[in-house]
């Protein structure tokens, strides 16, 4: 498997959520699901298995802006408890649920340029006893 002379970088293949191959073809098949292959050029994604990376990830950085600014409107603001509870868990949820897929699509282009697989250990030798 080459890549093709014309491949995106991984951020663009993964902000598009394309083919990290072509860059043309679709990454999903659903909201994360990710397709078979790609639709354009064939790319298998069988290799591509981010597990729980683009969630952690997702979650860590929208949690932390989201909070920093509602910790500082808190603060110059002193809004009801009520307008905090309305602003901020939809915050929280459109953050989250917004930058999820192009997140995984960065990782599995990530992926596919390192060549990344499933660690083993193939190279790690017993020692007699």
């Amino acid at each position: 498997m080459t890549p093709v002379l014309n491949s995106p970088s991984s951020l663009k293949a993964g902000l598009l959520c394309r083919c990290p191959r072509c860059g043309e073809g679709r990454l999903y098949s659903g909201f994360l699901t990710l397709a078979k292959a790609c639709d354009r050029c064939g790319q298998d994604f069988a290799f591509a298995e981010p597990a729980d990376g683009p969630a952690f990830f997702v979650m860590t950085g929208v949690g932390i802006l989201v909070i920093a600014v509602w910790a500082w409107s808190v603060v110059a603001f002193q809004p009801p408890i009520w307008v905090q509870f309305a602003t901020v868990f939809p915050a929280l949820l459109v953050g989250c649920l917004g930058t999820l897929r192009p997140v995984k699509a960065w990782l599995v282009a990530e992926q596919y340029i390192h060549k990344a697989s499933e660690g083993g250990a193939s190279s790690v030798q017993s020692r007699p006893e």
